[in-house]
């Protein structure tokens, strides 16, 4: 009886293990369900800066894609998970990396976004932490739901919203040319 169960526990283990994926030193969850969409890991990667890995990044849509522009320009659901995996990330240098992350997005042009831009820095606000999980999820008739910690921070509607945002991490400029390219599953 002791061998039965202990093989149905690594069974069990087993099959935990394939539903997730490594990255920087922690797991992303293969699938994620957001609103009753089924979203899979597209790709995932490190956000590294000199060398130091800041965050893990994944991206989550409902069929695999490689293409960056297509992605961007979507109108379906869709997510980035990042999962904080450094001290050295503060509110104030998230802040300033989503100012840089949204006017190499938009090519500079972030005026007409303005005040979405500042609504999605109001969620960086709060302490964020080493294992602090932030979720952005864009779902077309809502638009960017963002989640800190499974807890919803807020929504930000707009279709161009969504376009400069997941830009940060796809668009010809990404933040991390690597990341871009993990998340792409490249």
């Amino acid at each position: 009886m002791k061998k039965v169960i202990f093989v149905f526990i690594a069974l069990m283990s087993a099959g935990l293990t394939f539903a997730q994926t490594e990255v920087g030193g922690v797991n992303l969850p293969n699938t994620e369900t957001y609103q009753g969409k089924n979203l899979m890991l597209n790709g995932a990667g490190v956000r590294e800066k000199l060398w130091i890995d800041l965050y893990a990044g994944g991206l989550y849509l409902s069929q695999k894609s490689s293409n960056a522009s297509a992605i961007v320009a979507a109108d379906e659901p869709m997510s980035i998970k990042l999962h904080i995996v450094s001290k050295l990330i503060t509110s104030e240098k998230m802040m300033d990396a989503v100012n840089e992350g949204f006017a190499n997005s938009t090519n500079g042009n972030t005026k007409p976004l303005s005040a979405k831009i500042k609504k999605f820095q109001d969620f960086f606000m709060e302490e964020i932490k080493k294992n602090d999980v932030f979720d952005i999820v864009y779902m077309p008739a809502q638009g960017v739901v963002v989640y800190k910690n499974n807890k919803e921070l807020g929504v930000i509607e707009g279709m161009d919203f969504k376009k400069a945002l997941f830009g940060i991490w796809l668009s010809n400029k990404p933040a991390d040319d690597d990341l871009k390219e993990a998340m792409l599953g490249k």
